[in-house]
């Protein structure tokens, strides 16, 4: 039931990752805040899921570069009525005279609050990744959780549905981890599948108690998964959950990206083009929440030598302006404007990008407010975009958002 395990759950979002695999779009922003599908945030989907799962008290740990997602959690998240014990609280490095103020991983997030999780009443303790796309009822997940009486779940995804990402050495070891996680209650693993997926259900006692068996040097370098494996009991109780089974009331599109670089953020954009997208955005029980300020409806309009704005299977955000221009297979964000000529196909555009008269982008992703000169072309010539952008293994341009293109030779 909705709301079945509100008062009792308390979800921790960790939005605290360096950036470093997405540079240089996240020189300026978090990585939960940086823009998806034209009008989101990639942290409005823990967020909704939160939201439709009934567990309204969250907190967000942040750290990098969390002005602008701070901005987007005021701006779009200021909707829970504390009232009724509902809130979305930014929480920063807590920091004292013999600490550093940076988390050195997710471990160490949670260990630095740890006074936070002594002080609530909640029993139950949501740990999510606030930097992947998916779509998950929690609340099916908590009553799993609790009809198992674990100490701590783990949602798990098949590995034949991690739609598309490559399933290397990495992949294996966070596979090897759940199997040694697991080596205490095997029922809900199949060893040769399953891959953790950033979303854990803790008692909060549990929780209190390993963070305690670590201590401060048992957490600087693991994430979730090594906190759990290194420190667990021989009694201890641990489950894995199924991603995508049979319950909860989102539509089991399976879908979940981990956007651990530039081509994964790149192709998750372009998965919703496809013409029957696994990620289902359209649900209307399942709506996924973000800010959206007031702008017109976006539009093609003929540009100045009479042709025809063209937009074909892409999605257009509000204020956009395709004025004789052509864009295709692309995800257009919002007050983009395509000036006459202009072609557009296989690209990302943030906000306010202008693509001048006549210019010319393949496979590109075009960071805020990037004006395009007229007459310019990205994505063609390897040798040269390497030159002046940087260029992803899968040969992705990224235009970051304070590059300065040369002046034409007169």
């Amino acid at each position: 039931m909705l709301g079945e395990y509100s008062t009792e759950t308390l979800a921790v979002i960790l939005a605290t990752s360096d950036g470093s695999d997405l540079k240089p779009l996240a020189d300026r922003r978090a990585c939960a805040a940086m823009p998806f599908g034209g009008s989101y945030r990639i942290i409005d989907f823990a967020l909704t899921n939160c939201l439709h799962s009934g567990v309204r008290r969250t907190m967000v740990l942040t750290q990098y570069h969390s002005l602008s997602l701070q901005n987007h959690l005021r701006d779009g998240w200021s909707i829970f009525n504390t009232e009724l014990g509902e809130f979305i609280t930014p929480v920063t490095p807590p920091i004292s005279p013999d600490e550093t103020s940076v988390y050195t991983s997710p471990g160490s997030a949670l260990f630095r609050n740890l006074y936070l999780f002594q002080g609530v009443t909640e029993q139950n303790i949501l740990v999510i990744s606030g930097e992947q796309i998916y779509r998950m009822d929690y609340a099916a997940m908590l009553r799993f959780h609790i009809d198992k009486g674990a100490d701590v779940t783990i949602a798990a995804v098949d590995r034949e549905d991690i739609n598309g990402a490559e399933f290397d050495a990495e992949l294996r070891c966070e596979i090897d981890k759940v199997v040694a996680i697991n080596r205490f209650n095997r029922e809900n693993l199949d060893e040769k599948s399953r891959l953790p997926m950033g979303v854990y259900a803790f008692s909060r006692d549990y929780l209190i108690e390993i963070l305690q068996r670590a201590g401060a040097d048992g957490v600087k370098a693991v994430d979730i998964d090594g906190l759990v494996m290194n420190h667990q009991a021989p009694d201890d109780t641990i489950s894995v959950y199924e991603f995508g089974g049979s319950v909860g009331r989102v539509s089991q599109d399976r879908y979940w990206r981990q956007l651990d670089s530039l081509d994964h953020y790149y192709q998750a954009n372009m998965d919703l083009l496809e013409l029957d997208p696994r990620l289902d955005l359209y649900q209307v029980s399942w709506p996924i929440r973000t800010h959206q300020t007031q702008r017109p409806p976006a539009r093609t309009v003929p540009g100045r030598s009479d042709n025809e704005g063209i937009c074909v299977n892409s999605i257009v955000s509000g204020g956009t302006v395709i004025a004789g221009g052509g864009v295709n297979h692309s995800v257009l964000g919002n007050r983009v404007y395509i000036d006459d000529g202009a072609t557009v196909e296989e690209s990302i555009l943030f906000s306010d990008v202008r693509v001048g008269e006549g210019a010319q982008l393949r496979r590109c992703i075009c960071d805020r407010g990037v004006v395009i000169p007229a007459g310019e072309q990205i994505g063609f010539d390897a040798a040269i975009d390497r030159k002046r952008f940087h260029v992803t293994d899968e040969g992705v341009v990224v235009i970051p958002v304070d590059h300065v293109f040369e002046a034409p030779e007169s």
